[in-house]
C-alpha cells in the first residue's frame, strides 16, 4: 500500500456548473410493501426510503445522462460547444462495446466530434473522473469537461434477494469543470482497491468471465451482494483510510465543511458518521428520497449540495465512498 507521507499541493480545478436528472416513475415504499407481500411501513422501516425512482422500459441509460448534463448547461449558461470533452464515470456500461460515454455523446447538445471515454471503479467513479480530469485540464490537453455518471441499477436487481432489492434507485448526475484561476481545486484523492473483497459485490456477467461460449446463468446478469462480509471489511478500513485522506489534505475532520457520501445505506451512512465523528450537520444526506444510486450517487449528493447552499468559497468539502473491488475513495476539494 502507498502510504501518504505528505500535504498534497492542491490542483487547480473550478465547478462551473452541476446537474441531475431522475427517472419520471418514482416508487415509494410503500409500493414496495405490496410488492414484497409485507405489513405496511416495513419496506421504510427496513431500506430507510420513503421513494427512490426506477426508470421505464421506453427510456434508456444515456438519455437520462444526457438530461442531467443539460441540466448542468442550462443552469450556468454554459455553450455545449465549450466542452471539449465528456466522461462517463458510470459503474455499468449500456453495452460491452462501444463505451457509454460514446453513447452519451450521441443523444447529448455536444459537439459530435469531441474526445470522450468512461472511468470505472463503480461507485467512486466521479471521484476518479474528477481527479482525471483535473489533470488533463492542468496539463492543458482540454479546456472544459462535462463528467456524466448515470446507473439504473433497477435493471439488474434480484428480487428475491430482499437485502439489496429494496434499496437501489436510478439516477444520473454531472459535474462541468475547467481548471480556474487556481483559487479552488482538489487538496487530496486517495484511491485503495482491497481484492479480498473481490466477490462480495458483483455482476458477474458482460464481459469475458461469464458468456455464450464459457457459460452462465441467469443469476449472473443479475446484482448479487453479501452485505454482512461486505460492511465488515469496509469497517476495518474507513478510520485510517480517512485519516490519510485527511492528512495528505493537511486537514482534520472537524475541519471539513461538509461531507458528500456515497449514499450505499442508510445503516452504511450512520456507521460511517459515527465512525469518523462527522457531525449532524456536517453532511448532505439525500439517500431518503433517492436510494442507491450507484456510480450516481456521489454527483447526486454534490448537486444536492450545490444547488442548496452547503457548499461556501474557501470552506474544504470531503467526498468519501466504498464501491465494490473492495474499493475505497475519498477528496478534499477546496470550492
Amino acid at each position: 500500500m502507498a502510504v501518504q507521507n505528505s500535504v498534497r499541493a492542491m490542483t487547480p480545478l473550478k465547478i462551473l456548473s452541476t446537474g441531475a436528472a431522475v427517472p419520471v416513475r418514482c416508487v415509494t415504499s410503500a409500493e414496495m410493501d405490496k410488492r414484497f407481500n409485507k405489513p405496511d411501513g416495513y419496506v421504510q422501516r427496513r431500506s430507510g426510503i420513503e421513494h427512490r425512482f426506477h426508470i421505464t422500459d421506453d427510456v434508456g441509460q444515456a438519455q437520462l445522462a444526457a438530461e442531467a448534463l443539460n441540466d448542468a448547461l442550462q443552469r450556468q449558461q454554459i455553450a455545449p460547444e465549450s466542452i471539449d470533452l465528456l466522461i462517463s464515470a458510470s459503474a455499468i456500461g449500456i453495452q460491452v462495446l462501444p463505451y457509454t460515454a460514446a453513447h452519451i455523446l450521441k443523444v447529448s447538445n455536444l459537439p459530435q466530434n469531441i474526445a470522450s471515454f468512461d472511468i470505472n471503479n463503480t461507485c467512486v467513479s466521479f471521484m476518479t473522473a474528477l481527479e482525471t480530469a483535473a489533470c488533463l485540464l492542468n496539463q492543458g490537453v482540454y479546456r472544459r469537461i462535462a463528467i456524466v455518471s448515470a446507473d439504473l441499477p433497477s435493471r439488474g436487481l434480484n428480487w428475491d434477494d430482499e437485502e439489496s432489492a429494496l434499496i437501489f434507485g436510478d439516477g444520473a448526475a454531472c459535474a462541468i469543470v475547467e481548471k480556474g484561476d487556481g483559487s479552488s481545486g482538489i487538496l487530496s484523492f486517495l484511491l485503495e482497491t482491497y481484492p479480498e473483497g473481490l466477490e462480495l459485490c458483483e455482476v458477474r456477467c458482460g464481459g469475458t468471465r461469464r458468456n455464450l461460449r464459457v457459460g452462465m446463468d441467469d443469476s449472473d446478469f443479475l446484482f448479487d451482494m453479501k452485505g454482512k462480509q461486505l460492511f465488515r471489511l469496509a469497517t476495518t478500513l474507513i478510520e485510517s483510510f480517512a485519516e490519510r485522506l485527511l492528512q495528505q489534505a493537511g486537514l482534520t475532520m472537524p475541519q471539513v465543511d461538509c461531507v458528500l457520501m456515497h449514499q450505499a445505506s442508510h445503516l452504511a451512512i450512520k456507521h460511517i458518521c459515527k465512525q469518523l465523528r462527522i457531525k449532524p450537520d456536517q453532511y448532505v444526506d439525500i439517500y431518503r428520497y433517492r436510494g442507491n444510486q450507484v456510480a450516481a450517487s456521489i454527483p447526486s449528493v454534490m448537486h444536492e449540495a450545490w444547488t442548496t447552499g452547503r457548499v461556501h468559497e474557501g470552506k474544504p468539502l470531503m467526498l468519501f465512498g466504498t464501491a465494490a473491488g473492495l474499493t475505497l475513495g475519498g477528496m478534499v476539494l477546496l470550492p
